[in-house]
This record gives structure tokens, sequence and C-alpha cells, in this order.
């Protein structure tokens, strides 16, 4: 394999770029920092998770033509339930955000504090809105292997590149979240973040939907 400088930096670039548009991943990255729990957990988990996609992508799924139409139908209907019930729940807080405990910060001031999450609980959902989102295995997977194809032999530089744009996008976010996470505790920002992400949730489910069609 030849590293060359070019074909590294498409791969990094082009990963980033179809990550940020991966909506339901990063705001669950969001969410962790703002609750300031397993935020850098998440984040790991959803990095090794993107990876293990480009991996697949890159050493497999361009050269097989990608998914089989059973696999995609299967894994848009599990999608879409699960961003289903994820914007219900999301939702739901929006509609009922006094469910939220309050707490006494060292200062004295109150603070909104989310319901406690465990660490395999925080694995499992990180690993849900990385494999559960048929949009993650299409651009990944899928978009990212096959541009892979075009680089001939430094496809492997080019995946190489896609998985440390991958990484480097997850740590940015976390960071932002962890900076978030440390100003933001008003009831309100709570109010306005769920309601985004039940939306956000519902339009990528609906846009699945419409997939299939």
């Amino acid at each position: 394999m030849t590293l060359t400088f070019p074909t590294f930096t498409a791969g990094m670039l082009l990963s980033m770029s179809l990550i940020m548009a991966i909506g339901p991943q990063n705001a669950h990255v969001l969410r962790m920092g703002l609750q300031r729990q397993h935020l850098w957990l998440t984040v790991v988990v959803c990095a090794l998770a993107d990876i293990a996609l480009i991996s697949l992508g890159v050493l497999g799924l361009a050269q097989l033509g990608g998914l089989s139409d059973k696999l995609l139908g299967a894994l848009i209907g599990a999608g879409v339930l699960f961003l289903g019930v994820y914007g219900w729940q999301a939702f739901q807080r929006f509609l009922r955000p006094q469910q939220l405990a309050v707490l006494k910060t060292n200062d004295g001031q109150t603070r909104q504090a989310p319901p406690p999450v465990s660490q395999r609980q925080a694995i499992l959902s990180a690993l849900a809105f990385s494999w559960l989102n048929p949009h993650a295995w299409l651009d990944t997977a899928v978009l990212i292997g096959t541009a892979s194809l075009a680089y001939g032999q430094g496809s492997t530089a080019f995946g190489l590149g896609a998985a440390t744009g991958s990484l480097v996008w997850f740590l940015l976010l976390g960071a932002a979240a962890f900076w978030l996470g440390r100003r933001l505790n008003s009831l309100h920002i709570w109010r306005v973040l769920d309601g985004a992400v039940a939306l956000m949730m519902w339009g990528t489910a609906g846009w699945l939907l419409s997939s299939l069609v």
C-alpha cells in the first residue's frame, strides 16, 4: 500500500462531509454531552462503529455492489422503528420537561438533571444510532466504499483517510458537546433540544420510508 497524501485527504474530507449529514448520530452525541453522561465513551463507540462501516465498505461492499434489496429493506424497517420510538421519547420530554430532576450546584444554583444512564446503556445507544440508521450504512459504507474503487490500489489509503476523518469529526463534536454541557443547563434549552431531536428523528424516518416507495 502506498499512502499518498491526496488520496488520504480525499477519503478524510469525504468521510467528514458525510458524517456531518447523519443527523441522529450527531444529535445523540450532543445530547450525551449536554447530559454530561458518558460523553467520551459515546464518542469512542460512535467513531469505532463508523470505522467498522468504512472498513466494511472499502474492503467488501464496494466489490459486492452494495447491499442486497432484502437486507436493505430489513435495515430500513429496523431503522424507521428505532427512529420513530426515539423521536416519540424526545417528544414526550419536550411536552413534559418537568419530569427532569433538579439538582443544586456548588454555587447554589439549580440545574436540570436527566435520569442517569449506565455505561451499558450508553454503549448500546451509540451502537444503535450508528448501525440501525440506514442513512449511515448507505453514506458511510456504500458510498465511501464505492468512491474508494476510483483510487484502485490506493483504495486502502482512501479508507484510512475516511477512518481518520470519522475519528477527527467525533472528537471535535465531543469537545463541542463537552463545552456546551458546562454552559447550557436551562430547562428551555432542553425543551428546544428535545423538540429538534424529535423532528429530526421523525424526518429521517419519513425520508427512509419514502425511499421504499
